[in-house]
């Protein structure tokens, strides 16, 4: 879509003076999607020249906001937590075009709640890497970065350099559940479960039925009623999203099923 409003694509390395109507330009698949009145100048970041995924001395993964999704899915995954990665960049609804623009930072950032890559550093506990325009930084836990659906942690001009993911939380066993009213459809209901490697902890993130990340922490072993406390709990009824892609009955009922498969799956499965 034309953005007939905007009057000038600048390069990030010379942007200047943020100002009102300022948006930073990923692989601009959300903002060349639908009409944006309200902005007049893009920042561009594709030659920021961040590399995609790097490794660090201490093991933990630190994704550039300019990743691709494509990049993401073709990049090696030795780790034991390494199938999830695929498994949400195919809970994408997109094409493969959309595969090779759309960045992991984009998605965060429209916080979204069927956003595939908010499900994935969520649950892998990652943390977001935000840089002010005066040059100072913060960490936000993904799991704390989206507060609503499409509400984010983020200041007016802060940008989100990158997502790093412990290495403990890369060495975790893990569980997916997914569910959709179509069979290619947006993401009605995504439940991930992670068993920390080192203490055994049982954690469940709950996306896109809720319009944020929801995370139960079980540092002992829970049983099935234990899993639907703590939902019920965590996750109150006016938090279930409500949209075409899902009543939020049904979201509320899927998440249920999900965090009990999930339990059963990471826990009675492996004996414990």
């Amino acid at each position: 879509m034309d953005l007939n409003t905007v009057l000038e694509v600048r390069d990030a390395g010379r942007r200047g003076v943020w100002r009102p109507g300022d948006a930073w330009l990923g692989g601009g698949t959300y903002l060349f999607s639908e009409p944006q009145p309200h902005l007049r100048r893009l920042i561009d970041l594709s030659r920021t020249g961040w590399e995609p995924l790097r490794v660090t001395a201490a093991g933990d993964l630190e994704i550039a906001a300019t990743c691709t999704i494509a990049q993401l899915s073709r990049s090696p995954k030795p780790w034991t937590a390494g199938p999830l990665f695929e498994q949400c960049c195919r809970a994408f609804l997109a094409s493969w075009k959309i595969w090779n623009m759309a960045t992991v930072g984009g998605n965060l950032c429209n916080g979204l709640p069927a956003g595939p890559m908010i499900s994935l550093t969520a649950a892998l506990d990652g943390v977001c890497l935000l840089k002010a325009q005066t040059g100072s930084v913060r960490e936000v836990p993904v799991a704390d970065f989206v507060v609503g659906a499409g509400v984010k942690d983020l200041q007016p001009g802060e940008l989100l350099r990158s997502v790093t993911l412990p290495a403990r939380a890369l060495a975790a066993r893990t569980a997916f559940r997914q569910a959709s009213l179509y069979g290619l459809g947006r993401s009605g209901a995504l439940v991930i479960g992670a068993v920390d490697p080192l203490d055994g902890t049982l954690t469940i993130t709950v996306t896109a039925s809720t319009v944020r990340p929801v995370q139960l922490r079980f540092p002992v072993p829970p049983n099935a009623e234990a899993v639907r406390e703590a939902v019920e709990y965590a996750v109150r009824p006016d938090e279930y999203y409500d949209d075409i892609h899902g009543l939020p009955a049904w979201r509320r009922h899927m998440t249920f099923r999900f965090a009990e498969e999930i339990r059963r799956e990471l826990l009675e499965e492996a004996g414990r």
